[in-house]
């Protein structure tokens, strides 16, 4: 036979206690009790209801627990007015790149090389055309920087930075 849930040995003992005192009359001790909900088998009724809303609101609590633990991002709660004060700010915008460089891909009319850059601190993006830059690299390596995101050779690497950021300048002052 199976056990209900809402009762563990504690419980039960409580209950073999409280009709061991009460000899299965009034739990309160009383000789000729009248009233009907201090009678043992009453009286348990409501305890065992008792305990049983007990143990749902234990586990709502558990689930709720478990739901918040399961879903937390685990950030930081940052204070109400913002992330930074002004000075904290400054700093982190001036260290900030003034681009990214997104990918690189073939110009389709032009068969030349382009990067497609975005602008820090905005949604604006920028097609930057690199002329002959890349025109020293073999084949093989410009295939597997413009598909697969590979790094240029370095002075190669150098030549497009600078040419992305003479275009991002001239962009920003007009």
């Amino acid at each position: 036979m199976t056990k209900p849930k809402w009762i563990n040995p504690t419980r039960q003992a409580h209950l073999v206690s409280l009709f061991v005192r009460s000899q299965g009359f009034c739990v309160f001790g009383e000789p000729n009790c009248t009233i009907p909900e201090h009678h043992y088998e009453i009286f348990i009724e409501s305890l065992i209801d008792d305990w049983q809303a007990d143990d749902r609101e234990q586990a709502k609590f558990d689930w709720q627990a478990e739901r918040k633990i399961m879903h937390s991002l685990h950030e930081k709660n940052l204070p109400i007015r913002g992330r930074f004060n002004n000075i904290s700010s400054e700093i982190w915008h001036n260290q900030q790149p003034v681009y990214y460089l997104e990918s690189l891909g073939m110009d389709g009319l032009k068969l030349k090389p382009f990067a497609k850059v975005k602008l820090s601190s905005s949604y604006q993006h920028l097609y930057v055309d690199l002329g002959d830059s890349l025109r020293g690299i073999s084949k093989n390596k410009k295939r597997k920087a413009i598909r697969y995101n590979k790094p240029l050779p370095q002075q190669a690497n150098d030549t497009v930075s600078q040419l992305i950021m003479q275009a991002v300048k001239h962009y920003l002052n007009y």
